[in-house]
């Protein structure tokens, strides 16, 4: 069975490379964490790297070998597991004194764990004798954080052996799932980004995704989801196959880094009081189809239930809203993104891009339309990545060279696929628009949406490569994709620091600065809404009111959910309340405003009543 997290948060995947390495630094103190297995070029890199670092024998895994991509995850994640797996052998021969690992990790650890009472039970200890038998058993108590993995379900590029297509089981994402599969960690699989039906048909080909003879699966399925039905389509779906899905990790809309998938105006409160509500229904929904499943393959029932954890990520900052989160909603555990950018310890964020990322405010963040799966993307405003596509720009040679590949699925100007940020696709793209009978101001309008396409599928990595001169001959340009609330985190902070900030004993901002995470979420969400009324109005045309209608009345009703739970709300402060509720009465009228301006646009229709 895979080992519980001791910790009440962990640190979920961000782009490419920055958590790649964090379970080497953060696993052997119980913390879990999640690398992206997107890049297997920068994986191999990583793992050459710390080959040298731990001196571990290393045998370099060409491009052009057999399966190259799947036997480079397999090899990154069993080096990783091993180097974790000393750490930890070690950390139990240490005695546990100020300054040791073995005491940094009962240290580290949430008041609310038996573990730290026992721990803080120890140093108040005086006979020797009973000091070592305690100490004994503690140090026998330790165990590391899971080293999970994130597959984003919408890179999935097909791959090809000269001009002939591979079989499916080589994309691009089936590949980094039997690299998992094959490793020797047992942890969870994050999926993300939706349903990839060819994809979750895979995971039936691999033993360690069904219980064993204990009753329990080696590795598990964690499903990335933004609101119930999600959740509810997607575990039903493997459980038909036998295939449990152990977490559910819901993610806001819009209040996240990286790339964001906006719902219909489901806002993060109202999605977690359904869970909530609805999490036995849930459980026993799946629980029966699970079984079913398992008995279609044949296959034995456990005996004991399989467990269903339901844990959050997204804009958290403080450890008040930590707290709310996790008993409020009856949370397993709370996931911490981007403030762990600007802690060296447990990312591989190269010092410049920190020092940029420690004077960010929320207005250098913006969702955007960098990224050529043509989802909305986080990005920072002042990255290189993006003052680097500008000077393309302004050079006349828009796009990236597109070194590494992982997004080319445009087909407009030939069979072979292409990534519509590559210099290819952006310079043919412009002269076809350049073509069309077009107004100047359209014309230039779609050219700048073509050119809004960035190169991140390699330059998320790039600060890790940066970071550990894993390219020292290139020149770096990292891509950054902070959440908003990168604002309210000004420095580089240390591992203990930021988790003893995420667990009250320290504070790391000022409180008065700070806006709720549900306000936060608010804001953009009504963000979002106003650039679709104005394209309605000037664009789509009546066509689109039924989607806005859905939007609108969505979030009016979480707007009156929030209202509902302010005088729940009492391990905030009076202040962070109040703040609370003048924003909502702020947002409304902002919904309001736009519905007025909505009909406005469509006088001789009533669309929507404002309130």
């Amino acid at each position: 069975m895979i080992t519980t997290n001791p910790h009440s948060f962990y640190i979920p995947v961000m782009g490419t490379g920055f958590t790649l390495d964090t379970p080497i630094h953060v696993a052997r103190y119980g913390i879990s964490s999640v690398v992206s297995l997107v890049d297997d070029v920068l994986i191999e890199k990583m793992r050459k790297h710390y080959c040298e670092l731990y001196n571990k024998s290393y045998s370099p895994i060409k491009a052009g070998e057999f399966d190259a991509r799947a036997r480079r995850i397999t090899a990154y994640l069993d080096m990783t597991d091993e180097i974790v797996a000393t750490q930890i052998a070690d950390m139990k021969k240490q005695p546990i004194i100020d300054g040791s690992d073995a005491y940094k990790y009962f240290d580290l650890l949430p008041e609310s764990s038996p573990l730290k009472g026992r721990f803080d039970e120890f140093k108040r200890m005086k006979s020797s004798k009973e000091k070592n038998d305690a100490e004994t058993i503690l140090r026998d108590e330790i165990r590391p954080g899971a080293i999970n993995a994130n597959i984003m379900t919408k890179v999935d590029k097909e791959n090809y052996s000269g001009s002939e297509l591979l079989p499916a089981e080589f994309s691009d994402a089936s590949a980094a799932l039997r690299g998992f599969a094959l490793s020797k960690i047992k942890s969870g699989l994050v999926f993300s980004a939706g349903l990839n039906k060819r994809l979750f048909n895979y995971i039936e080909r691999f033993a360690c995704f069904f219980p064993n003879e204990d009753g329990f699966a080696d590795k598990e399925i964690i499903i990335k989801v933004s609101d119930y039905r999600s959740a509810l389509i997607q575990g039903k779906i493997l459980a038909r196959q036998g295939i449990w899905v152990s977490e559910f990790r819901i993610e806001s809309g819009l209040n996240c880094g990286g790339h964001a998938f906006p719902t219909k105006g489901h806002l993060l409160g109202p999605v977690l009081q359904e869970f909530n509500s609805d999490r036995e229904a849930l459980f026993g929904e799946l629980l029966d189809l699970y079984h079913k499943g398992l008995q279609k393959r044949e296959a034995k029932i456990p005996s004991e239930h399989p467990r269903l954890r339901i844990t959050v990520q997204g804009g958290v900052s403080t450890a008040e809203e930590h707290d709310f989160l996790l008993k409020y909603y009856n949370l397993h555990s709370v996931g911490w993104a981007t403030p762990f950018l600007l802690v060296p310890e447990a990312t591989s964020v190269d010092p410049r891009m920190l020092k940029v990322l420690a004077e960010a405010t929320e207005n250098d963040v913006e969702l955007s339309n960098a990224s050529p799966l043509n989802v909305g993307f986080q990005n920072l405003r002042n990255s290189d990545s993006e003052l680097n596509r500008k000077k393309r720009i302004s050079d006349g040679v828009p796009g990236s060279s597109c070194p590494k590949g992982y997004l080319k699925f445009n087909t407009e100007f030939g069979e072979s696929p292409v990534c519509t940020a590559s210099s290819f696709y952006q310079l043919r793209k412009i002269e076809e628009l350049k073509s069309k009978n077009m107004s100047s101001d359209a014309c230039q309008a779609a050219i700048e949406r073509v050119m809004d396409k960035a190169c991140i599928c390699h330059e998320l990595g790039d600060s890790a490569s940066s970071k550990h001169g894993l390219n020292a001959q290139d020149s770096h340009n990292p891509a950054v994709c902070p959440g908003p609330n990168i604002a309210y985190f000004n420095r580089e902070y240390t591992l203990a620091e930021m988790v003893q900030h995420i667990y009250g004993r320290i504070q790391l901002f000022e409180q008065k600065v700070h806006a709720s995470l549900f306000a936060t979420e608010l804001r953009l969400y009504i963000q979002n809404l106003r650039q679709s009324v104005q394209k309605t109005i000037d664009e789509m045309g009546e066509s689109e009111i039924p989607a806005i209608k859905l939007f609108h009345d969505n979030l009016s009703k979480g707007i009156e959910y929030y209202k509902t739970i302010l005088n729940d709300m009492s391990q905030f402060s009076d202040t962070y309340r109040n703040r609370f509720a003048n924003e909502l009465k702020i947002y409304k009228n902002n919904l309001d405003e736009l519905i007025r301006q909505l009909n406005a646009g469509f006088p001789n229709m009533p669309l929507l009543a404002t309130t």
